[in-house]
């Protein structure tokens, strides 16, 4: 079995102290606990998380390059991206956002045994926050992994960023269609698409993209609308 340390340094070149080790050690251990009881993720094989939740979510980096940055994390689930962004960049202030209750308990129990600091775990909805204003237009960053198609994920996350950070949604290998059906709803909200990395999981040749929109200007006050109405009635 390849070692956590092996799958970052080889493909990702990040060279992890040995608290960040155990921190990762702990978490594989907590999911896989957690997991028998309360089915927080289908995958459940120790490899698997290494490189299908660590390694994805730390492909992140490829583009959050912040000295510390702010991150909200939508639709966190077990913690990913955002809790394996936080074990490395430990500067960085975290909100992690999950729907289901008990996903929100792993990560509380989960950040606690880690003793992660400026991390807030929010059981709630994407668009209820995205019209608070503690939370409207004040993150560097607004990250998702396969929560929503990205008509739906533009309308969770641009309210959230502040002018002059980034929404970063990852996706898989079709995304060309999601962004083509996006480019309206990308500027209405006040954003811009600036990149698209694609690259291949080490071990399983599955591929994944990251989607980065720029947050040019302010996002229009009626946007984010109410809870559920993104998803049954996508922008386009």
């Amino acid at each position: 079995m390849v070692t956590l340390e092996e799958i970052l340094v080889h493909w990702l070149g990040i060279q992890l102290t040995r608290k960040q080790v155990e921190a990762f050690c702990i978490y594989e251990r907590m999911l896989q606990d957690w997991n028998k009881k309360s089915n927080l993720t289908a995958i459940h094989e120790a490899q698997e998380i290494r490189i299908k939740h660590f390694y994805d979510s730390l492909t992140c980096l490829k583009l959050i390059s912040d000295d510390k940055p702010s991150l909200i994390d939508i639709g966190c689930g077990a913690g990913f991206p955002g809790i394996p962004l936080k074990i490395v960049q430990e500067n960085m202030q975290l909100v992690l956002v999950d729907a289901v209750r008990k996903k929100t308990e792993f990560c509380n129990a989960l950040v606690a045994e880690l003793d992660l600091k400026d991390v807030i775990i929010l059981h709630e909805r994407a668009e209820t926050l995205g019209q608070n204003p503690a939370y409207r237009e004040k993150f560097d960053w607004a990250v998702a992994r396969a929560v929503a198609p990205l008509p739906i994920l533009t309308e969770y996350l641009l309210p959230l960023v502040r002018p002059g950070g980034a929404a970063l949604a990852q996706k898989g290998r079709s995304v060309q269609t999601e962004i083509e059906q996006s480019q309206n709803v990308i500027r209405l909200l006040g954003g811009e698409l600036q990149e698209v990395l694609e690259f291949e999981l080490p071990m399983t040749h599955e591929i994944r993209s990251l989607v980065k929109i720029q947050k040019i200007t302010p996002t229009p006050k009626i946007y984010p609308r109410k809870a559920g109405i993104p998803i049954k009635k996508p922008l386009s």
